[in-house]
């Protein structure tokens, strides 16, 4: 007798498991996925530029499973990479063939007295929210808040308070690291130093960040906003220098915006707490040609990117590629490079939802060596974040592009800001770190001597 039952079919996902390179993985508190879903969102990312599919993705548990797998990986010749909310540019956290552990999941928050422990994959909005309930906040942010802690942490992390707090990673006091040999470590100034110096802004080379314990300080209840219009590089630029050598603002950033006329130049500066009482001595011998002044809930005021995020997403901007260029200049070459820059540059090489950031940082305030900046007291963020808009240049002219910025950059005594869409080198990357590239190289042999760790950054 015969049935007419249909035939079991094998599982997918478990058959893929089965004779692939993850068949004898551990026991996990996790999961391993193979599913479709999972490996296309890991193979690529907010650039839109790069995909590389990786074999298998991690949703870990604990951070005792991002370790575990570590170790298998490493032993099997598999690279791995971290992934936060896939927001960089150039596949920075793909791995073809290999694992890209989530790290999402880790998203543990726990508040004390004068910092916050958290897991790696927390979003700043959600740490702040927590921190808010306590009367506190971390001081420093960038400018988009739904990025993870642990990404923002193995970049840098820039933004508005810069000028009193330095970067995000200046304010981290302890991490919680798994490394290339699969240990799941501790370290910070006086534990492990060099992992710590190599982690914080180390672009993923040294460990995997789990946790991080970072400071907190009393929050504002509101902000005095003022947005101040200048006619050139060289009148925004002045301001700027003197505002971040007064102090005179808790926050303090900028912008470059293209118009039928030719470029504006716009600085936006906040007071904590300030009120219509402090504007005559705040902005009086700013030498602005127009200012819009208001007072902004804090909240508001350090997430306020999400309402234009919004509208990127509903012109569909937001998913199209994004081949951002960031770099440090000197102060001594910032005026010259961006008004050169500028000059010939026409909105289809940057796409119509493009933003054009200009700011000061004292680099007295960044105590860490990582992210590498000039040798000069003060230097400017000069970031173009373009996006490959109908009409405009393609993602890959945009790509060239920013490689030929990026020797301006270098010739101009500059830095880049590795987060974006660069292509470079070995010797690029040599280059890139300077000094600090012994120390940096040193650490990559000793925590992950098999290279196990974030190829997509092309540095080893």
């Amino acid at each position: 007798m015969t049935s007419d039952l249909p035939t079991p079919q094998p599982d997918p996902v478990e058959a893929r498991r089965a004779g692939g390179p993850f068949a004898e993985a551990p026991s996990l508190d996790g999961e391993l996925r193979f599913d479709e879903v999972a490996l296309d969102a890991a193979a690529t990312d907010f650039g839109g530029l790069v995909s590389r599919r990786p074999a298998a993705v991690l949703r870990p548990g604990s951070a005792k499973d991002v370790a575990a797998m570590v170790r298998y990986c490493r032993e099997r010749g598999l690279k791995v990479a971290g992934r936060g909310q896939g927001h960089s540019t150039h596949g920075q956290a793909q791995v073809p063939d290999g694992l890209v552990v989530e790290l999402s999941a880790l998203d543990s928050i726990e508040i004390l007295d004068d910092t916050a422990v958290v897991g790696s994959g927390v979003v700043w909005s959600d740490l702040l929210r927590a921190t808010l309930e306590r009367g506190l906040t971390p001081p420093a942010f960038t400018d988009y808040l739904e990025l993870s802690v642990g990404g923002t942490l193995s970049a840098g992390g820039l933004g508005g308070q810069i000028g009193r707090y330095g970067t995000q990673v200046d304010n981290v006091r302890e991490l919680e690291v798994v490394t290339g040999k699969g240990k799941l470590t501790t370290c910070s100034p006086t534990v492990r130093p060099d992992l710590f110096r190599a982690a914080l802004g180390g672009l993923g080379q040294c460990g995997i960040i789990t946790r991080a314990t970072i400071s907190l300080v009393p929050a504002p209840r509101s902000v005095r906003h003022y947005v101040l219009t200048y006619p050139t590089v060289e009148a925004i630029t002045a301001q700027q220098t003197k505002l971040i050598q007064e102090a005179r603002f808790d926050y303090l950033v900028g912008q470059a915006l293209p118009g039928p006329d030719g470029w504006t130049y716009m600085i936006e500066a906040g007071t904590y707490d300030g009120t219509a009482d402090d504007d005559e001595r705040l902005t009086s011998d700013l030498g602005h040609t127009a200012a819009q002044i208001q007072d902004v809930p804090y909240f508001d005021f350090v997430n306020r990117l999400a309402p234009a995020v919004e509208a990127f997403k509903a012109m569909g901007e937001w998913q199209r590629p994004h081949p951002w260029y960031d770099s440090f200049l000197p102060a001594s070459t910032v005026n010259t490079v961006v008004t050169d820059t500028l000059s010939g540059l026409k909105g289809n090489a940057i796409g119509v939802t493009a933003v054009i950031l200009l700011y000061p940082i004292l680099t007295a305030k960044c105590a860490t060596p990582l992210p590498i900046m000039p040798d000069e007291e003060l230097v400017y963020l000069f970031s173009l974040l373009k996006t490959a808009s109908p009409g405009a240049d393609s993602a890959e002219e945009m790509v060239a592009a920013n490689r030929a910025q990026y020797d301006v950059t270098r010739a101009a005594g500059g830095c880049w800001y590795p987060i974006g869409s660069v292509p470079l080198t070995k010797e690029d990357w040599v280059r890139h770190f300077g000094p600090f590239w012994a120390e940096f190289d040193a650490a990559r042999r000793r925590y992950d001597p098999d290279g196990v760790l974030t190829p997509g950054q092309r540095i080893f």
